[in-house]
Parts: C-alpha cells; structure tokens; sequence
C-alpha cells in the first residue's frame, strides 16, 4: 500500500446486512472526494454498531467487495443483540458559550432523531452576545428552551439544566457533538429497562479526520471505550481495571451522558469548581461517574448511542484541550485526596494507577515522536475496533506490536506529557481554589463520599 499517512481520512458508516453486503452508501462503490486516501467507517449490523474499518481509497473510490470485507470482518459471526428503545419523554441540555454556529449544528442533529418526546434546554453560561439566543430563535421549534445562566462554567451550565428539567432522564452532550438519530430514543430505552441505573455514556467518534490535528486529536483523546456494553458497579469491579472505581477514562465523557435526575440532583449534581469555564478546565465528567459509583449505583456503556464530535481543528486548540484535561485530572485526583473514604480506596491502588500514569507520560513525551494512528491503517481493508475493544483507563502503552511503521504515524503536540504532568501537580491547588470560589457564590460543590446537599429543582 503507498505511503498515505499523510492523507485526509473520509469518515462515515458502513451498514452490514448478514447474507447481503452493502454500505451506508448504497451497495455499490463508495466514492467521495479524490483528497481522501483513506476512509473510516462505522460499522452498524442492523443499525448497531460493532467497530470501525479502515479501507484505502484509490481516487476517492473503494469497491463494494472491499466495503464488503471490512463490515464481515468486524461484525464476527453473531448479530449484536437490539437495544431497548422508549418514547418516555427525555430532555437534552447542550451547555455553551460563545458558539452558536456549533449549537445550529447539534440542535439539527438532535431534532433529527426518531425520540418522539424530546426537550432540549440551549443554556447560555454568561454569553458574551445574543447569537446563541438568536439561533435557538431562528430553530422556531417548541421543543427546544433558551436558558440564560450568567455564571460561567460547564458544570454550573449542566446544573441549570438538570435543575430546570421536568422529565425522569436528562441526556448531556457538547455543542461540538452531531448525536445519531437514535441516540435519544435508545438512551431513554435503557433507562426503562433497568430500574437500577443512574447514568450511562457512549461513544464519542470523529466526526472528521481531514487534518493533521483531527487526526492527532483522535489518538490523544480516545474517547471511543470499545462496542460492547459494560455495566459497573462498587461491588462488582471489572477485571480490566486495576484502579477501579478511580478509572474515568473507562466510563466515558460529558460529551455523550445521560442520568437519571432525582438520584443525581439528590448527589449535588455536577462539582462547579471543575470543568471548563473554571481554573480546573476539565475533570467535572468523570468525577460525577466515580461519585455515582462510590454512592452505590450503576453506571453503564452503551455503544448503540453514539455522538460524532468535531475535533479542535488547530495544533494551538489541541494543545489547550489536552493541558485543560490534564488539569481536570489533577483536580479530580486533588478531590480524592481530600475525602477520607475514596483516599483509603484510592491508597489501595497507587502502585497500578502510578504505572499507568507512567506509561503515558512515556507515550506523550516532550518529543515529537510519532503516535500510532492505528497499526491497522497499514493493510486495507481492516478492523479499527470491534465489539471487545474496550481501552484501558488513563489510556495504554502501546505493545510492541502496535508500534507505528513509518508510513504510519501521527504527532501529538510538542511537549504533551511535560504538560500532562504539570497539569497533574497543579491541578489539586486550583481545585481547592475553584471550590472556594464556588462555594462563596452559593454553587454547588458536593463531596466525593458522604452526604451532599441537594441541587435544587426550577
């Protein structure tokens, strides 16, 4: 195969009909701009998803028999089991600030979907002007809200919206997010078919990989957990995770969230002093996940409810996000340090947790080296991921095996893992002074363990 590494990647779906093989597209070639070198495709088996394939494009072309063999090889040899659906009544809420542009595009996504009974709360953290009003004006569509909140920060917006909400579910994601068209309905599905769970999440795919910092953003951030649904509970720890229950980047992203409301409000809802709009930048996600597990409650990961996001298109907006996220973590483990239970837990596990942050800080060195976009990019076609794919979290080190051949790379920004762990070390700092900040404005800050005060209903 020639040295195409440095091609845009096309990115779509591939649907797989057992007996009969056809794409997204038809079942015919796919064929889309000559720019392209290669394509990565969703592979859904009966609108379900079960990896990801990458098959080289010649001209912008691929022939059906290729499409053909990379849907067979990763959706295996049974047909994944039909996700729950509901039409129970679910709200949405899409915290921003500042990008309405990104709001007119997740909102058509949303009221595309096939829920019947959908809400959608649009709140505004302390907008700098009147476009996002504007834009929630101009969708003239009664089910979607304008909420005005003039404090700053992601948490304080999600909070609003879990406050001001009315229906038994509430579904997050970001304004860079396209959510499926059955993300709402399989959602508010596996809400009525376990009584027992308090939140979930789901994938969070590229939406585009046409530059070289879209690409980097994929590898960096791996928000993608895998297509097998998972459910996690204190005390039924998974075997794959020797940090359990202090591994977030194995339950997912505020990106692609939904909880159920009475139980999270009765937990405080999200810690303000964490997340964007903050000094923290990040961290308030999977802090809310870890204390809805030490509480005792069930999480799950339901890969049939996917989101596409829209990766920062700059190396600069790259590099912002992953120092923002190693401050997030820093913060996040800053707050177990300060609970008496989770630092008795959290003591338990040090040496692997230690491990893994060492394999990563090794990984994002402040070398420029080349990061695998994936080992099976080089043979076409192939599997991204399939159903077991489930990353370890904080991330993994790369087996030998998967090594990047040198038609086959992609670089993190510079000085990635010095980041990281100046992120690391100073993010428990800022987040006692986030939390001080909070607390003097009446916001919420509910600790990891023990009783939290309530958020409040609208």
């Amino acid at each position: 195969m020639p040295d195409r590494a440095g091609d845009p990647v096309w990115v779509g779906e591939l649907a797989h009909h057992r007996g009969v093989h056809g794409s997204g597209h038809g079942a015919g070639d796919l064929a889309v701009p000559p720019r392209f070198g290669s394509a990565r495709l969703l592979v859904t088996d009966g609108g379900v998803p079960v990896g990801q394939a990458v098959v080289p494009l010649h001209g912008g072309r691929a022939r059906a028999a290729d499409l053909a063999r990379a849907a067979a090889a990763v959706a295996g040899r049974e047909p994944p089991a039909e996700p729950a659906v509901s039409a129970e009544p679910l709200t949405v809420v899409v915290a921003t600030r500042g990008r309405p542009e990104s709001v007119r595009r997740c909102l058509a996504a949303v009221l595309a979907g096939d829920h019947p009974d959908v809400t959608v709360l649009v709140v505004d953290n302390d907008p700098p002007d009147e476009r996002t009003r504007e834009v929630v004006r101009d969708c003239a569509d009664p089910r979607v809200r304008y909420v005005r909140e003039p404090r700053r920060g992601v948490s304080v917006g999600r909070n609003r919206g879990l406050a001001e909400a009315r229906t038994a579910v509430v579904a997050f994601t970001d304004d860079d997010t396209e959510p499926d068209p059955r993300w709402a309905s399989r959602i508010a599905g596996s809400f009525a078919e376990d009584p027992e769970l308090v939140a979930l999440s789901g994938p969070v795919l590229a939406a585009r990989l046409e530059t070289p910092e879209e690409r980097a953003a994929d590898v960096a951030l791996a928000w993608n957990k895998g297509f097998l649904p998972r459910r996690f509970r204190l005390d039924d720890p998974p075997a794959d995770s020797p940090v359990f229950p202090f591994s977030p980047g194995l339950f997912g992203i505020g990106a692609n969230l939904a909880v159920r409301a009475e139980p999270v409000r009765a937990l405080g809802g999200f810690d303000e002093a964490l997340g964007p709009g903050r000094p923290t930048r990040g961290g308030e996600d999977i802090e809310l996940l870890v204390r809805i597990v030490l509480d005792g409650g069930t999480l799950a990961y339901l890969p049939s409810a996917w989101v596409w996001h829209h990766h920062r298109p700059s190396s600069g907006e790259l590099r912002d996000q992953m120092a923002g996220y190693a401050l997030g973590l820093g913060a996040f483990l800053g707050k177990v340090a300060l609970d008496p239970r989770a630092r008795r837990l959290a003591v338990r596990r040090f040496p692997a947790a230690l491990g893994r942050l060492r394999d990563i800080v090794r990984r994002e060195s402040s070398e420029p080296k080349p990061v695998a976009r994936a080992r099976h990019e080089q043979h076409a076609p192939a599997a991204v991921g399939g159903r077991g794919s489930s990353p370890e979290p904080f991330g993994a080190p790369l087996a030998d095996e998967d090594r990047p051949a040198p038609q086959d790379v992609v670089a993190l920004p510079r000085g990635a893992g010095a980041r990281k762990l100046r992120g690391l070390v100073s993010g428990p700092a800022l987040y006692l002074q986030a939390r001080r900040q909070v607390q003097a404005e009446g916001g919420s800050t509910p600790p990891l363990t023990g009783p939290a005060r309530p958020l409040r209903r609208r």
